[in-house]
């Protein structure tokens, strides 16, 4: 029975075992054979004794990276091994044969990486990285289908902007209509909150923004949970606990994966234990007018700003009640200083910037007409969405996490491009 490198290290040593798997590199010294495979599970080093074995080792010499190979051996646990774990390799057949492999152990540039993405997916950083983001998405949808929320898939043709930007990519729909590519599920997740009062939606989103930034992608996921009968801080207060569960989920499930990218677990560790800071816009505009940077009241902030602020707190702060004139037409004002919103940012720390960006929503129909009017929004375009207002409507919350930038921050990643399988940014479109 064949069985996986992932499942060996439950098995006792001495075992025979049977394995179907990919031919990293070879290394031969006289009479033994050096294997580093993998196979989608793990990697693991087989041996072979050219004494005991000598066809196995003639084999072995004829081998190149990528050839598929099918390998019985006996289990050995050797803490000097590569994952504690080797193959005494008694029979050896190759599946496949591998053309000259373009990825070699010599040092390789970022567009070359890029360009063979197809191929780099296979080695053990992309690997890590890819896994620790399966593992993100099946911790999402544990904790909140775990507290009563409903997946809830919102489209990705819609017909108007979430937010009123002009970064949108439009498509022709057979001569007949235009409609856009989705920036957000938002407004689609808040029909649903009032209907099943709590649920999310993971998906895609596109943001036609021309920026070559390491913290922009054109194509990227999002988690956008909205929730109905729940204000500002209900909202903040669950967006700290998924960020905590994500983190502490990782650290339990993943450890080989962030061994791999040698991810400094310090930071990981303090945000899964200690509380999240929370600072208000003014108060952050004070403490980076500390720190060197000074902004005038009413300017948002950028990337170094952002940088800043995570380096100081050294953990995940919140920055609540920005001006609400830089931000989105949908919130609530806050109702002692109605020229600020009812909104945080979730900034990461040690340089990674903004996770998460949330609010609460305009419940009140005339003020929602009044703020689309203001932010020259075509009322018709959101006549549903105002329905939402004439019929029941509650004060209501909810977030938009992207997970590739907490991907690249619990990776500890250079680069977005890294945390998502195929990258589509203004410069990568292939493959």
């Amino acid at each position: 029975m064949w069985t996986d490198i992932a499942s060996l290290a439950r098995l006792e040593s001495g075992q025979t075992v049977k394995l179907q798997a990919w031919l990293q590199r070879v290394r031969s010294s006289g009479r033994i054979a050096f294997l580093q495979l993998r196979d989608g599970s793990g990697f693991l080093q087989a041996v072979i004794d050219g004494g005991a074995h000598p066809e196995a080792l003639e084999l072995a010499k004829r081998l190149a990276p990528e050839d598929a190979l099918e390998l019985t051996g006996v289990l050995r646990k050797d803490p000097r091994a590569p994952g504690g774990l080797e193959l005494d390799t008694q029979l050896l057949a190759r599946l496949s044969r591998s053309e000259a492999y373009p990825i070699t152990p010599k040092e390789h540039g970022v567009d070359f990486l890029m360009d063979h993405r197809h191929l780099w997916l296979r080695h053990r950083r992309p690997w890590a990285t890819l896994r620790v983001r399966a593992a993100l998405e099946r911790a999402i949808s544990e904790f909140l289908d775990g507290r009563g929320f409903l997946r809830f898939d919102a489209p990705i043709f819609t017909p108007n902007a979430a937010e009123g930007t002009t970064e949108l990519f439009e498509v022709d729909l057979f001569g007949e209509a235009k409609v856009y590519l989705s920036q957000s599920g938002q407004l689609y997740a808040e029909a649903g909150a009032l209907a099943f009062s709590k649920v999310y939606t993971l998906g895609p989103a596109f943001r036609a923004e021309k920026s070559k930034t390491r913290r922009h992608l054109l194509e990227f996921w999002m988690l956008e949970p909205e929730m109905a009968f729940c204000d500002q801080q209900g909202n903040m207060a669950l967006q700290e606990e998924l960020i905590r569960f994500l983190v502490a989920y990782v650290l339990e499930r993943c450890q080989d994966e962030l061994e791999i990218l040698e991810r400094d677990q310090a930071p990981l560790r303090r945000a899964a234990e200690q509380p999240f800071s929370r600072v208000s816009y003014e108060e952050a505009l004070q403490l980076l007018a500390k720190l060197g940077r000074e902004l005038p009241w009413g300017e948002d902030f950028g990337a170094p700003d952002e940088t800043l602020l995570g380096q100081h707190f050294g953990h995940p702060v919140f920055v609540h009640s920005y001006p609400a004139s830089i931000k989105a037409f949908y919130m609530q004002p806050n109702p002692q200083r109605p020229e600020l919103a009812e909104c945080a940012d979730l900034i990461a720390p040690e340089g990674y910037g903004e996770i998460i960006g949330g609010s609460q929503r305009i419940h009140d129909l005339e003020l929602l007409r009044t703020r689309l009017a203001s932010h020259q929004l075509p009322e018709a375009a959101f006549r549903w969405y105002l329905d939402l207002r004439r019929y029941g409507s509650v004060p209501h919350s909810g977030f938009g996490m992207g997970l590739e930038r907490v991907v690249a921050w619990i990776c500890g990643l250079d680069h977005l491009r890294e945390a998502i399988p195929f990258p589509r940014m203004l410069t990568r479109l292939e493959p």
